[in-house]
């Protein structure tokens, strides 16, 4: 008898578990299955709650919480955090409701080696844990195309490394800027995304007296992208990027133009004829 109702009350206790699961959904969706080492891989947390009561994280008489763990995938170990902020923004999703935040990965681990991780969102909501299904992701070095170094006249000793790597996204061949600091902390900074790349030729990276970081890379046949950075000891700044004329075919293109603009088609003769 007393085997009896202990296979009972388990029964219960599972039966309610799972019924609790069911109530409250966390998601987690990443914006790729790739990153190059030092991106914030941004992803988003879908909360949906279908329980009874409202689901509040963030406020000072909230109760709740939210975090997202992340395990290297090669051995299963969880990695330590590197920062105490929130994953995502103060929420409140009432009963019958659901909400979706923004999240970056890279802001709370030091996700520095290659390798791959899985990410898992967790819920926490009236003791309760409500996990999501794990994300995998990869963290890549990326394919070196070129580099430099920059040298502080105000701080001995340090030196950051740049790198311009280029990595398939969306379908399409992108190039990176990656910075590292050499002789100080050795922070790696965040690593920006400069957009697509044409590789008919390699990109040039400029390093100017007063700090500013210059990447020239060829977007298309008749155009490059001049990403402009600030660099200095204590901090690495994006500034803008521009996409500018090839001065090789600036020229023809502009003929092309005035044509239009005059209404006027160009000449053509047939292949035979050279007059």
């Amino acid at each position: 008898m007393k085997k009896f109702l202990g296979v009972c009350l388990l029964f219960l206790v599972g039966a309610s578990a799972w019924g609790a699961t069911a109530e409250i959904k966390v998601g987690l969706k990443l914006d790729g299955s790739d990153f190059v080492v030092g991106e914030r891989i941004r992803g988003v947390v879908d909360i949906a709650n279908s329980s009874p009561e409202k689901v509040s994280v963030g406020y000072s008489n909230s109760e709740d919480s939210f975090f997202i763990e992340v395990f290297r995938a090669s051995d299963g170990s969880q990695l330590t955090r590197t920062s105490d902020h929130p994953f995502v923004a103060q929420f409140r999703v009432d009963s019958s409701e659901g909400q979706k935040l923004e999240t970056f990965l890279g802001d709370h681990y030091g996700l520095r080696e290659p390798s791959r991780y899985l990410a898992k969102p967790v819920l926490v909501h009236g003791g309760v844990r409500y996990e999501g299904t794990m994300r995998a992701f990869d963290v890549v070095d990326g394919i070196h195309l070129v580099g430099a170094t920059q040298l502080f006249a105000t701080r001995k000793g340090l030196q950051r490394e740049f790198s311009v790597v280029y990595w398939n996204r969306n379908h399409a061949e992108h190039v990176f800027l990656t910075a590292r600091d050499v002789g100080g902390s050795g922070r790696v900074w965040e690593t920006r995304d400069l957009g697509p790349i044409l590789r008919l030729e390699a990109p040039s990276i400029s390093i100017l007296p007063r700090g500013e970081i210059i990447v020239l890379h060829r977007l298309n046949q008749d155009q490059f992208v001049r990403s402009e950075f600030w660099s200095l000891p204590n901090e690495l700044v994006f500034r803008m990027r521009e996409a500018v004329r090839d001065p090789e075919t600036a020229g023809t293109a502009r003929v092309r133009e005035l044509y239009k603009e005059g209404g006027i088609k160009p000449k053509t003769n047939p292949w035979w004829k050279f007059w």
